[in-house]
């Protein structure tokens, strides 16, 4: 009988590598969830924290000028400012009021037409074929292209500036929904037939449950468009707004006003997101699970 090599014992070492990317078992109950599954929320308070520090750092440093970068300090201090004294004789909420009146006044008016749009545009080939061509002419088109026609159309009253933000907000709205329907699987809408469910039932009970969760994503795509067409609405004559503001600010280099207005509009932004994705797992909580 030969004798057979033994197999190396001595424990080979291991690099930093190998404990990043070996699998790991799973224990006793636990049970793998969809990717990206987990809370977030301290990671999240990390990272703003950090941006505020780097943030402070940098200026307290003065390797960026205060005309370019002005200090968290000088932000605060605009802020309560603001607040306190109004901005151009206009209190501060006054136009946060506006601004918020204008976008969110859009972007139900958007919801309340591209999402029945655009389920009719999933359902019918022939709603896709008269609507499809122009929602995908001018949806790449900056809104600040066609800025000069709303004024031409609709003058520099508060139409010209909701409908351009409206605009903005249409397009992933509906194609969104469109795109919703679409996502409905062919199985569930053959076994809703078999069981003599009506075209309408079918659309209700199947097909708007299996788009509703690509239309809340639309939707909350859609209300950051808004947000961003905000500014280059309120170039149109405006008195009041937080993009007002922030144009009138930057004009005489008040950069402190700027990125304040900035910051309000995103926290503003943010909050609403935060909404929809609340509304999101109480609407939808199967979403990511099938």
């Amino acid at each position: 009988m030969t004798e057979q090599s033994c197999p190396d014992t001595v424990p080979k070492k291991r690099g930093i590598l190998f404990f990043l990317t070996r699998p790991r078992a799973t224990r006793p109950g636990e049970t793998f969830g969809v990717p990206g599954q987990g809370d977030t929320l301290w990671l999240s308070g990390l990272s703003i924290a950090g941006i505020i520090l780097v943030w402070w750092l940098v200026t307290a440093m003065g390797w960026v000028k205060p005309l370019f970068l002005p200090s968290p300090q000088a932000v605060l201090g605009k802020f309560a400012d603001v607040w306190t004294n109004g901005f151009t004789g206009t209190p501060f909420i006054e136009h946060v009021g506006i601004s918020a009146a204008r976008v969110f006044g859009a972007f139900l008016l958007a919801c309340l037409i591209g999402i029945p749009l655009g389920i009719a545009m999933g359902m019918s080939p022939l709603v896709r074929g008269i609507f499809d061509p122009p929602l995908e002419f001018y949806r790449p088109i900056p809104p600040l292209a066609y800025l000069p026609l709303m004024i031409i159309w609709f003058g520099i009253g508060e139409t010209s500036k909701v409908l351009l933000i409206f605009l903005s907000v249409l397009a992933p709205v509906t194609l969104g929904a469109r795109s919703g329907v679409r996502s409905a699987a062919i199985e569930q809408i053959h076994a809703a037939y078999s069981f003599g469910a009506s075209r309408w039932q079918v659309m209700t009970e199947v097909i708007l449950p299996s788009a509703l969760p690509e239309i809340l994503t639309a939707m909350r795509i859609g209300i950051g468009f808004g947000w961003t067409t905000l500014v280059a609405a309120e170039m149109v004559a405006a008195t009041k707004g937080l993009g007002y503001m922030v144009l009138t600010a930057s004009q005489f280099l008040q950069t402190s006003t700027v990125v304040m207005g900035i910051i309000v509009i995103a926290i503003i932004a943010y909050a609403f997101d935060m909404l929809m994705r609340l509304v999101e797992r109480r609407v939808v909580p199967w979403k990511g699970l099938m």
